[in-house]
């Protein structure tokens, strides 16, 4: 295709893609000798966790390693929950994935004897980290970014969002109703001068969600501002089955200086050899984990926010100046250009560094072929729960898995008997309602609410006290953003905000019903792990009313 994108998009295709990363790109490739494409991403395509991904992506490629390894190291990360078929299935799927990608123009970082060149990250017992220096989410990106470009059958449109799908909810003679097949979704233009936002229908014979994730509804968060929960509020608006929303992994080490808005610090650079260390120089998780530094991110995450309340510090200190500079400068060329944009040379000075949302490990549950429960809708990536990652993501496992399910998806809806969306059945969006703008002064305050109720009361330590806190008033938050949207007009704000409070308060349903300390969930008032009673996922769906229903599965 051209760069030039249409102005509206058609209201009917084949497959509907929401999201623009590794999940979303990697699917539309792999489907597009299956049928037309349509892929919409709700701010510029390059704008996206895939492209801060800075470490790489895990295949266990080494002569030392082995497939068996690859799979011990993810169950351990992953506490018990990890399922094990679908942990088997990415690593023996991880090799092909990488030669797929390399098909696709990404140009990895090569050893001196040409092979690729295999870095070492938290939990992982061996070197198996394919990369591209550290911007690897950016080289694949840029990849396949490319290869969608000039496919003739795939259409990207940025600047477009999803304000809901499209299922029975919206039969023009069936009434209310959740669940059913998923036909598509209404959409609106993020940005339009001719036009006060309005909303189309896109059918399609099966829509994707690979919007990413939620880190944006914390306050400190390594995501990009588009990842919003955009995927959990969609599909749990159309009766999908949701998974393990409690397990949200904080990041060790995002950059604390007000001016670098949390960025992150690739796990990578302590795989080098870099330390964790207190202002005082002291090893912050000396006597926590054997694997010290390269311990899971839930154990090195609590080390240092265990540290900073102890100090009453905001920070500690992440410390490579014991290496070698010129092999700094060279392995990790992006993160020393940053830091020393921002005063901090990397081979001098310790880094200071900050926990922050990065990851979330639950999604729209799905099958090993990306399925949801709804027909027609599919999930990938991030925002999809595959059970590859159980109570803690192993680092650089999210973008093979991204890969491996996409295109597994992809190979689905190929076979998959997947009707015609029956046009004349479906609602036009009713656009009733008034513009208020003065209102939505008011109301885009709780945006800021929501990632500060978050933070505080959801984050790394949790405990009920402050889950029900956060609970209370996310309450009253979602009624009084329901009843805005009811009577105003639409605008991309606003869904993102009602998007966000969706997928907040689902996690706090979820953190509060599992009484266990877990992977990423550690309760301060069930501080063990409960294996006779937990060692099951968190299950959720709406209920005949519209309210969760949770149970263990």
């Amino acid at each position: 295709m051209s760069d030039t994108s249409p102005a509206r998009p058609p209201e009917r295709t084949d497959f509907l893609v929401i999201g623009s990363g590794i999940a979303g790109l990697s699917f539309a490739l792999s489907a597009a000798e299956h049928g037309q494409v349509l892929l919409l991403t709700k701010s510029e395509l390059l704008n996206t966790s895939t492209n801060r991904a800075q470490g790489g992506i895990a295949s266990a490629l080494g002569d030392e390693d082995s497939f068996v390894q690859h799979e011990r190291d993810t169950h351990a990360a992953g506490d018990g929950l990890c399922h094990a078929d679908a942990v088997s299935l990415i690593v023996r799927e991880g090799p092909e994935s990488i030669r797929w990608l390399m098909s696709q123009g990404t140009r990895f970082t090569r050893a001196d004897d040409g092979s690729l060149h295999l870095g070492r990250e938290g939990g992982h017992a061996h070197h198996r980290i394919v990369h591209a220096h550290d911007l690897t989410g950016a080289e694949i990106e840029r990849a396949l970014l490319e290869a969608a470009r000039e496919h003739p059958r795939i259409t990207l449109m940025p600047h477009w969002m999803v304000v809901d799908l499209i299922t029975r909810h919206q039969y023009l003679d069936e009434g209310r109703g959740d669940g059913g097949p998923c036909h598509g979704a209404y959409v609106m233009p993020v940005k339009d001068p001719a036009e006060r936002f309005p909303v189309r229908r896109v059918l399609a014979r099966a829509t994707v969600l690979a919007t990413g994730g939620s880190g944006q509804i914390y306050r400190h968060t390594t995501n990009p501002e588009v990842a919003t929960g955009d995927g959990t509020a969609l599909a749990w608006r159309a009766g999908a089955r949701l998974a393990n929303l409690e397990f949200f992994q904080f990041h060790p080490t995002s950059l604390a200086l007000p001016e670098a808005q949390n960025w992150l610090i690739s796990e990578a650079l302590r795989g080098h050899g870099a330390l964790l260390v207190d202002a005082a120089g002291q090893r912050v998780m000396e006597g926590q984990h054997p694997m010290l530094e390269l311990a899971p991110r839930d154990i090195v995450a609590r080390g240092i926010d265990q540290v900073m309340k102890a100090q009453g510090t905001d920070h500690v200190f992440l410390d490579a100046t014991h290496l070698p500079a010129a092999e700094l400068r060279a392995r990790f060329p992006n993160i020393h250009q940053h830091c020393l944009a921002l005063g901090l040379d990397i081979t001098r000075d310790p880094i200071p560094v900050v926990p922050a949302a990065h990851y979330q490990c639950g999604g729209v549950w799905t099958d090993l072929d990306g399925r949801t429960s709804l027909p027609g809708l599919y999930a990938v990536g991030e925002a999809a729960f595959t059970g590859v990652h159980g109570a803690n993501r192993l680092a650089s496992n999210s973008l093979l898995e991204a890969v491996v399910y996409a295109r597994r998806a992809a190979a689905a809806v190929g076979r998959d008997e997947l009707p015609e969306p029956p046009a004349e059945r479906v609602a036009p969006w009713d656009k009733s309602g008034t513009y208020d703008p003065e209102e939505w002064v008011v109301v885009q305050h709780d945006r800021d609410e929501i990632r500060g109720l978050m933070w505080d009361y959801v984050g790394i330590v949790r405990s009920r006290p402050r889950l029900e806190r956060a609970q209370s008033r996310l309450a009253l938050i979602s009624r009084e953003i329901e009843q805005y949207y009811r009577r105003t007009s639409l605008r991309p704000g606003l869904i993102e905000l009602r998007n966000m409070v969706a997928a907040a308060r689902l996690s706090v349903g979820c953190a509060l019903f599992r009484e266990e300390s877990r992977g990423l969930h550690f309760r301060l008032d069930f501080p063990d792990r409960d294996d006779a009673t937990w060692a099951v996922d968190t299950l959720l769906e709406r209920d005949g009313e519209g309210k969760p229903r949770i149970w263990r599965g």
